[in-house]
């Protein structure tokens, strides 16, 4: 009914007005399928055809996708054309609705999927210059209206539920004697049960949604879209400076686990910001503090740091202290419920003696990028993460090709690593034992280097013009003159080492590498490095410019003032 027009409107016309959105938002969808289907997808195959990538990792992405595009674009989309063209003479569609319907059910297969896709989606991105060349330049058109293909992924996932929505309506405005009342009703059945798959997904696929979001205001440098991850609260503050009556402005994002304090920064595309610090919520305190000169001010005291913030009002001021000690409260619970799950032990690696007698502590999947065990890089396609359900260390599937009986779990026969599996049942122990061998120099774990270093943090890398990726780098304190190259944090070898000693560095900007790079060059070896920040560039190359010199006492001069402040780390902990 138009504006302005006093008649109401006819129960027919409103039939008319669901049957036609239907049709107009079918339109839109179908053109969303063709953009993942004949855009992303076969420019990704195209390029994986050159052998850039594997071509598996664009199937296990986009999974049946041409299916469904097939479906709407084939079938479902010219049957409601054609119906809606002749309205006048057959005005139902609940006979195209129950024809169709059972069809939708190939949707559980691209919602089961939605995960591994977006973790094979993030990997690649981060692994391949190419696949990730591909990706953004399509992301660039004005088909793809500013959002990302994660973005784009989302809509099979939302369309079910809208299908049934706007069935409900439809009937809802469907007299009893209607010629498809039945049709349309059975169809419903139908489209509520394919909707139960989509639904289960939905709230999880929100979240993402706002992650997502978050990921494109942080420039995609930030490693936050993760199921694990969920946004709690975000606003601009005023941060107090220690030493000075100064105030900055900083903008949070307060996550379930984390909380992120980022300066803004210019860009043509809308709000973008740079991470300054990272504070673990695991130990957190919030309190409401007292300010002559600033109003409406609380602390928040974190492991990594402690800071003093400025709201905009008191109203403001006690919505922030709300969230944080929601947040808090939440993790405390989560972390009580595992420890009664553990029999309140304190979650630290089993001993052999309590090796099966107890739950371990799983090491979580993001924290490493290699077999534990058999150092072996991990892929989503041939070496997938599995648990040891005894000493909960990630390994692959040759590694924990083994079960044993576990007291914990009532004696079931669960999935063990080989080290795991020679303690419990004393089958080749000592075979263990003879072929073990000293550890390598890359075989010590990254963890234990962090955690006395004089450097360490995530940089980009990239030897010799291959693809950059993302990697922990270490400087230990004991070996100060050697830069370790490890995939993730608590890895457990590293992926290269550069003796410093002897290398030119060169901070020149170069327009074909990232903002804030440098390099190392000696004879015919080039490692290129990009922090996120200048600021963390010039951290990192006041200690490397010693180091290549090798005056190690130099280098424990040049690194005092920033132990002292706590900016040995160059990622989370930089202000």
């Amino acid at each position: 009914m138009e504006e302005g027009n006093p008649k109401e409107e006819t129960n027919e016309q409103k039939l008319y007005k669901v049957a036609n959105e239907l049709l107009l938002t079918e339109r839109a969808y179908v053109t969303r399928l063709y953009l993942l289907d004949q855009v992303f997808c076969a420019k990704l195959t195209q390029e994986a055809t050159k052998g850039t990538f594997p071509v598996d990792v664009v199937k296990g992405i986009f999974c049946n996708v041409a299916c469904i595009y097939a479906f709407h674009s084939q079938f479902l989309l010219p049957d409601l054309e054609t119906r809606m063209s002749q309205w006048e003479s057959r005005p139902w569609i609940g006979d195209i609705l129950e024809q169709h319907a059972p069809f939708l059910r190939m949707y559980a297969e691209y919602v089961k999927n939605f995960d591994n896709a977006m973790e094979l989606l993030k990997q690649w991105t981060e692994r391949s210059a190419q696949f990730s060349a591909v990706i953004q330049d399509i992301q660039k058109q004005d088909i793809c209206g500013s959002l990302t293909l994660q973005h784009h992924m989302l809509e099979p996932v939302q369309r079910v539920p809208r299908y049934e929505l706007l069935l409900k309506d439809y009937l809802k405005r469907l007299p009893k004697d209607a010629p498809d009342r039945k049709q349309a009703e059975k169809s419903l059945q139908t489209i509520a049960m394919a909707a139960t798959h989509s639904n289960s997904a939905i709230q999880k696929m929100e979240n993402l949604k706002k992650l997502l979001e978050v990921y494109e205001m942080l420039g995609g440098e930030e490693d936050i879209v993760n199921a694990s991850n969920e946004l709690i609260k975000q606003g601009l503050l005023l941060k107090l400076a220690a030493r000075n009556t100064s105030a900055m402005e900083r903008y949070l994002f307060l996550f379930n686990n984390m909380l992120l304090v980022c300066v803004p920064k210019f860009s043509l595309l809308g709000q973008r910001f740079t991470v300054r610090t990272r504070v673990g919520i695991e130990g957190v305190k919030v309190v409401a503090t007292v300010n002559d000169a600033y109003p409406h001010t609380f602390q928040v005291s974190g492991k990594e740091r402690t800071l003093e913030l400025q709201a905009s009002s008191e109203e403001d001021k006690e919505e922030w202290i709300k969230a944080f000690q929601q947040t808090i409260e939440t993790l405390q619970k989560k972390n009580e419920t595992f420890k009664s799950a553990s029999k309140d032990i304190e979650e630290e690696e089993v001993s052999t003696e309590e090796l099966g007698r107890r739950a371990p502590r799983w090491i979580r999947d993001n924290e490493v990028t290699m077999c534990m065990k058999c150092k072996e890089l991990f892929n989503a396609l041939t070496r997938r993460r599995h648990h040891c359900r005894a000493c909960g260390y990630v390994v692959c599937w040759k590694c924990s090709d083994n079960k044993a009986a576990l007291e914990y779990d009532g004696n079931k026969m669960n999935k063990v690593c080989k080290d795991c599996y020679s303690i419990l049942t004393g089958r080749a122990a000592s075979e263990e034992r003879t072929v073990a061998k000293k550890r390598g120099i890359l075989e010590i774990e990254a963890a234990q280097f962090s955690g006395s270093s004089l450097m360490c943090g995530f940089l980009l890398y990239s030897e010799k013009a291959r693809p950059w990726q993302r990697v922990w780098c270490v400087i230990p304190q004991n070996e100060a003159v050697v830069l370790y190259v490890y995939g993730a944090p608590q890895d457990v070898k590293a992926q290269s080492t550069i003796p410093l000693l002897g290398y030119s560095v060169d901070d020149t900007p170069r327009t074909m590498d990232p903002p804030s790079s440098f390099r190392l060059c000696q004879s015919k070896s080039l490692h290129s490095f990009a922090a996120e920040s200048e600021d963390q560039k010039q951290r990192w190359l006041q200690v490397i410019r010693v180091a290549v010199t090798g005056n190690i006492a130099q280098i424990q001069t040049a690194t005092s003032d920033g132990l002292a402040n706590g900016c040995h780390n160059s990622g989370p902990h930089s202000i």
